[in-house]
């Protein structure tokens, strides 16, 4: 385990794979730490240098004092990814994590020379709906609403299995004021515009089940970069690199072969 010092946040991360491998930089989702991306990691191509880190107030980052701007966990990366000295990376972002590739990707393409926006989009829900969330975080902390979460993170089938466990406990285990913060910034976040303006290649990954980020929103966003493909993922909800790993790997390693990335 690596700490990073960003300035107001103290950032866990992690590297695996050589140093001069081809990067592929990871972001997880709003609830989620680092381990969202150890069902697929074995499932890809040896070589790579794999990248990647807690953002602020999740996992063993720190919790600065929310809310948080969506521009200061951009900011995290880019410092992070500088200090590791990561150029012409492969990005893949899901959920709030694609939010925080769209920003990076717009703010230093010398960093980012190709995106996988993972059921993501350029926005997502509306303020009255973060400000609720905001409050029940306060309020009642974020068990009272894993019952829901669950519902639109994984399909019907998923939820069956005892595995389901590992993953509501990871969402209750978050830090209640990391977790309003990120809230806040996916709910001041609006990329339409900027987004639209991109130029690399470009994969959507959606999942069918998904009852946060569906698949049409995905796919309304990343058709607004040129060239952009996208793949859905069936029995799959918000999580998909969880629910079907193999899927999910198959397609990022081709997407990255397609793009001379390995």
């Amino acid at each position: 385990m690596q700490i990073f010092d960003a300035g107001d946040a103290r950032i866990h991360y992690r590297v695996d794979g050589p140093a001069d491998g081809a990067p592929v930089v990871f972001a997880n989702s709003l609830g989620t730490d680092m381990r969202l991306w150890d069902p697929i990691l074995p499932l890809l191509p040896e070589g790579l240098r794999i990248i990647r880190w807690d953002k602020r107030g999740h996992g063993l980052s720190s919790v600065p004092s929310g809310p948080y701007k969506m521009g200061a966990l951009i900011r995290d990366c880019e410092r992070l990814l500088d200090h590791l000295n990561v150029r012409d990376c492969a990005f893949v972002g899901l959920s709030i994590g694609g939010m925080i590739a769209q920003g990076l990707a717009i703010k230093r393409l010398d960093m980012v020379r190709a995106l996988v926006l993972s059921n993501t989009a350029a926005k997502i829900g509306n303020p009255p709906l973060w400000e609720k969330r905001i409050a029940a975080v306060h309020a009642d902390g974020i068990e009272s609403f894993a019952d829901a979460v669950m519902e639109r993170w994984f399909a019907a089938e998923f939820r069956a299995k005892p595995e389901l466990e590992l993953w509501r406990n990871m969402l209750v285990q978050q830090a209640a004021d990391g977790y309003a913060g990120c809230s806040a910034a996916i709910s001041g976040t609006d990329f339409y515009t900027p987004t639209s303006g991109l130029r690399l290649p470009c994969l959507g990954i959606a999942g069918s089940e998904d009852g946060s980020t569906p698949p049409d929103l995905v796919r309304e966003t990343t058709d607004l970069i040129p060239g952009s493909k996208f793949h859905l993922i069936r029995r799959a909800g918000h999580l998909p690199c969880v629910e079907q790993p193999q899927e999910y790997a198959s397609v990022l390693s081709e997407f990255l072969k397609n793009i001379g990335h390995i």
